[in-house]
């Protein structure tokens, strides 16, 4: 049942939209942190009342696409004290060159690192798992602090879990050029989830999140555009509410096949209170063979309407209280197709490791928007240039040992 319980630990990635520690202007990188705490497994499994194994993980990760890179190391190791505490820690680099299309027709392409540093900790007594971390993000102009409470209940004979989750965020934020602004935003999640044994092949998992944001929630360099009234477009910042509440709902399902390999699949839906819907739908396949290697194989769809105050091209200066052109927060859709390779080591005289493993996971996305603007195309009318679409490469290789 070993590619049931990777595929396990994989599904607990997040559900839409995970912003508790970003803003818009980093959201993107904050994902890369959510996907590696999937695979590596900090997450607690859902259908198992044990204490993760001690593991250590060495990562790089790498996205390029519509002109952004990012790429950097990641290190985590966990450890169990006695019986019922396991401990671990996270070291998270990111370097970004950004010359993407809000970069290059507003200001100039950029360089900065992002250092992301947790910490965190299991506590299991009888049935029940108590999950507790801390994470610190710091950039030149974002500095991001988050808590994370969880708790895991096995009933019914373990074929049934339910986990609760807490976690509180605060962040400060600041503009490079722009000396006088220093903000601040809090951010609360609650998390329910519940997870069931239906037949000896099947498992399914249903998670309900709900996210309150308050403060400064834009990007305090993105602009909107408006009609001059001479035949071009003028600029200001965006303007966004201070409040935000969010509501994700998703359902997973994981089928063990007779020949070892197993079928998951996902669908997610997300609503909030900026008038954003979106949804989600993943279907993988995962196929180990006894010669040790596991392949796999996914493909996902995503898609959502914009925010109520999103305008490719405003009429007029501050026409509206509110007012976005993030193009995160615009019409558009997505496909991804992934791929992955695993090689497990058996224990050959290794001192204290148990066992180890080498992955390389590979994602295609595409992008396209629906109603955002390439403003690169020069010439034309404001509001008749091409809408925009990128694609992007996402590599994922990392080595594990178990000890």
């Amino acid at each position: 049942m070993r590619v049931v319980q990777k595929v396990v630990q994989v599904a607990v990635v997040a559900v839409t939209k995970p912003s508790l520690t970003k803003t818009s202007q980093q959201t993107g990188r904050f994902r890369w942190g959510l996907v590696f705490a999937g695979v590596l497994g900090i997450c607690v499994p859902l259908m198992a009342a044990v204490l993760p194994e001690n593991r250590a993980d060495i990562m790089y990760h790498a996205y390029s696409g519509g002109g952004l890179e990012v790429n950097g190391p990641s290190v985590l190791a966990r450890k169990s004290i006695g019986k019922s505490t396991s401990v671990w820690g996270n070291y998270y680099v990111d370097t970004i060159t950004s010359a993407t299309i809000d970069v290059v027709t507003s200001a100039s392409e950029y360089t900065e690192e992002r250092t992301e540093k947790s910490l965190g900790a299991d506590y299991l007594y009888d049935n029940t798992t108590l999950s507790l971390s801390y994470t610190n993000s710091v950039e030149n102009d974002f500095n991001a602090n988050a808590v994370n409470f969880g708790i895991s209940q096995l009933m019914f004979g373990d074929l049934t879990t339910v986990t609760l989750g807490y976690a509180k965020g605060w962040d400060v934020i600041t503009a490079t050029g722009r000396p006088s602004l220093r903000e601040e935003a809090d951010r609360q999640k609650y998390k329910l989830g519940l997870s069931q044994v239906i037949t000896k092949n099947l498992l399914i998992g249903l998670n309900f999140e709900t996210i309150t944001d308050e403060g400064f929630l834009n990007n305090p360099y993105r602009e909107v555009r408006y009609l001059d009234g001479n035949g071009g477009y003028g600029k200001e910042f965006e303007k966004y509410p201070n409040t935000r509440t969010s509501h994700a709902v998703a359902m997973r399902a994981l089928y063990y096949l007779p020949y070892r390999a197993a079928i998951r699949g996902e669908a997610r839906g997300y609503t909030d209170t900026w008038g954003v819907n979106g949804s989600m739908a993943e279907l993988g396949y995962i196929h180990p063979t006894k010669q040790g290697l596991t392949y796999e194989i996914s493909y996902r769809i995503y898609s959502q309407n914009n925010a109520d105050f999103y305008n490719d091209l405003f009429n007029r200066e501050a026409e509206f209280i509110y007012r976005a052109r993030d193009k995160e927060l615009s019409t558009y859709s997505t496909k991804t197709i992934g791929l992955g390779l695993s090689y497990e080591f058996k224990k050959r005289s290794w001192g204290f490791i148990d066992k180890g493993s080498a992955n390389i996971f590979y994602n295609r996305i595409q992008i396209d928007y629906e109603n955002f603007r390439d403003l690169r195309v020069e010439g034309v009318t404001p509001g008749t240039e091409p809408f925009y679409s990128l694609s992007a490469d996402v590599f994922r290789i990392f080595v594990s040992a178990w000890y």
